[in-house]
């Protein structure tokens, strides 16, 4: 008989979950429902993780449906409430607020050479010029060749898959007072495309070639330090991280689910992405606008584990950094 830790009934589970409430498949593809017929409005996101009950996390496995906010079930339409069970698996709602990508204040300063967790971005052209932007580079990179990239999210470094391939990309970022002129490190070389929401995605993520490799130190951030291997370890519930953003600095947080499916808010629209860490804060919030591109790495063995790309005001969306990886061609220097 499978049980609630089942790994094959909370995966179906879970799926389930998708299909209701956040309008796709992730193992078939399937075309949404039609939205009058499922509570998804107010749904975010949907994970799997202990049952929290009266803030004491609990030994239950449950189906996690994040909510942009919580309302009581009397003040809602029957159709509407989120049931108690989900494929037989009991469900868990998670107030989080609405998932944004953050890329955006707060002045950082120009660093040569650069580090992670400073200020870095491109600049807005065509209809969007004098507009100015600026997110987090999470670290340094490089590919099969040699060559030496900055890593960052592909919202960070190309806009949304709208910048050109070749394009310039400085730092500190235009909104942190770079300046064009002087402050070009990197040209655009890859990123992963971020598709809308009829289809799955990854990760947001996107790498630029130095246009000196001396500009670049290896992955050494402030007060993380300097990483223990370049090799990644994958996020576990409970793991202790940490990471340096060029807004909120030096955080500290805890993994609260690395299977999340999550629908998070871009300038194009809303995307579908599976499979992703999601991590709360230890003393407030982990993340805030102009984090994204943060590299996430695990206290205990000093090895990253994710790439910041997107949050709310209490819970803090990440890309395993080992699909962010392959998915770039690149292994961390």
């Amino acid at each position: 008989m499978a049980t609630a830790t089942d790994p094959g009934q909370l995966g179906s589970a879970k799926a389930a979950a998708v299909r209701l409430f956040l309008g796709a498949d992730p193992f078939k593809g399937l075309t949404a429902f039609a939205a009058s017929t499922r509570p998804r409005h107010n749904v975010v996101g949907v994970g799997i993780g202990r049952k929290v009950s009266r803030n004491k996390v609990t030994g239950t496995r449950s189906i996690r449906i994040y909510v942009e906010k919580k309302v009581s079930e009397r003040s809602i339409p029957p159709e509407f409430v989120i049931p108690k069970r989900i494929a037989g698996v009991v469900t868990d709602v998670v107030e989080t607020g609405r998932f944004v990508a953050l890329a955006v204040p707060v002045a950082q300063r120009r660093l040569r050479p650069f580090k992670g967790g400073c200020s870095v971005g491109f600049q807005f052209t065509g209809s969007q010029a004098g507009f100015v932007m600026a997110g987090t580079l999470g670290a340094l990179v490089t590919d099969t060749g040699g060559k030496r990239y900055a890593l960052s999210n592909n919202h960070v470094l190309a806009n949304e898959n709208a910048l050109a391939i070749g394009s310039a990309i400085f730092q500190p970022g235009l909104l942190d007072n770079g300046d064009p002129a002087k402050d070009q490190i990197a040209v655009l070389s890859r990123f992963v495309e971020i598709k809308p929401m009829s289809t799955e995605n990854k990760v947001d993520a996107a790498i630029a070639e130095l246009t000196k490799p001396s500009l670049g130190r290896a992955t050494i951030l402030p007060k993380v330090g300097k990483l223990a291997s370049t090799a990644p370890i994958p996020a576990v519930e409970q793991m202790k991280v940490h990471k340096h953003g060029r807004t909120t600095g030096y955080t500290t947080g805890v993994v609260f689910d690395v299977a999340a499916d999550v629908k998070v808010g871009y300038d194009f629209g809303d995307a579908l992405f599976t499979d992703q860490i999601i991590i709360v804060g230890t003393t407030g919030s982990f993340s805030n606008s102009g984090d994204s591109g943060s590299l996430i790495v695990d206290r205990t063995s000093r090895r990253a584990t994710g790439l910041l790309f997107a949050g709310s005001a209490s819970h803090t969306i990440a890309n395993h950094i080992s699909d962010v990886l392959s998915g770039l061609g690149v292994t961390l220097a």
